[in-house]
């Protein structure tokens, strides 16, 4: 997909906060000193009186958002992975999601795929934290267009979301046109009778580029794009376990909680097939260019393309 316009989600992320600014004059937006990064302050600058730097606090931003949704607003939590999901989780989890707030987390720089910042800003833990919280809907989407349409979804939605975006300009795989997104609801991009691959976030386009790899030594894999990873989307999951008696999960997150998990505990029950999770094996990342650690951690186009022939 070189040839692919490319656009990394954290900037979907501020474009659509922007845009969708003018639609909800309750939409309001915190960041905890990391606009730039997080580019929510393309929301700033079109409407500066929503937008609240809170400075390095990120529990205190936290509660700040269940304060405003409170009395009615929308707030986007807006920081790093590893800060909004991480440092700031007790609060994420007592001050939002136990009484049901409505406030929205985005979290950017997600995953090993940050890069030069190195493992301890390479949040791989933050959709199995997230997902184990009760209420909290989970979302990781895969380009600029699924990414645009989660942050509208989550503004129509009542109740704690967590969206998560990426660092790295990822191919735009979604035609504009056309595409519709729901919560809950898994998209089959590629159709196969071989075996399953379900993958989430900027996974989904590297996993497109290993099906037609495997396509050339006569595997036709089916390829199905999860951007929801709670709720998950069993019925399609089952569908096509049923269907192609072999299931391939691929995550740029620990192959611990994430993705992977949430697949095998409904195939567990309600279709046992042979399942491999691909994704980082309860490691640390670390410092490095984002496309070599993606090659290293064998979570490109090649690498997957190997794991799966090891595996079947």
């Amino acid at each position: 997909m070189s040839d692919v316009k490319k656009i990394a989600t954290r900037e979907s992320y501020g474009n659509a906060l922007a845009e969708l600014g003018a639609k909800y004059d309750n939409l309001y937006v915190l960041d905890a000193d990391l606009a730039a990064a997080t580019k929510t302050g393309t929301f700033k600058k079109a409407f500066p009186e929503r937008h609240i730097d809170c400075g390095i606090a990120e529990c205190n931003m936290v509660g700040i958002a269940a304060g405003l949704a409170a009395t009615g607003k929308i707030p986007f939590v807006s920081s790093f992975a590893m800060f909004a999901a991480g440092r700031a989780y007790e609060q994420v989890r007592n001050s939002v999601a136990y009484p049901q707030l409505n406030v929205k987390i985005g979290a950017t720089h997600a995953g090993i795929s940050v890069g030069e910042d190195g493992a301890t800003h390479q949040c791989l833990e933050d959709l199995g934290l997230m997902r184990m919280i009760p209420g909290m809907v989970v979302m990781n989407p895969s380009d600029d267009v699924e990414a645009k349409a989660a942050v509208e979804a989550a503004i129509l939605h009542n109740g704690p979301v967590y969206i998560r975006f990426g660092r790295l300009a990822t191919p735009v795989i979604n035609n504009r046109d056309d595409y519709r997104f729901e919560i809950g609801k898994g998209i089959v991009l590629r159709e196969g009778k071989d075996l399953t691959i379900v993958a989430t976030g900027l996974e989904v386009a590297e996993s497109l580029d290993a099906a037609e790899m495997l396509a050339k030594d006569g595997i036709e894999a089916k390829v199905i794009n999860i951007h929801t990873i709670k709720p998950l989307d069993a019925d399609l999951v089952v569908a096509a376990a049923k269907e192609t008696g072999k299931v391939v999960t691929v995550e740029e997150h620990s192959v611990i909680g994430g993705l992977g998990s949430a697949v095998c505990e409904v195939l567990s029950k309600k279709a046992p097939v042979p399942v491999k999770c691909i994704g980082v094996n309860d490691v640390f990342g670390e410092s490095g260019p984002a496309t070599e650690l993606l090659h290293k951690y064998k979570l490109d186009a090649e690498g997957i393309y190997e794991q799966i022939k090891e595996a079947f």
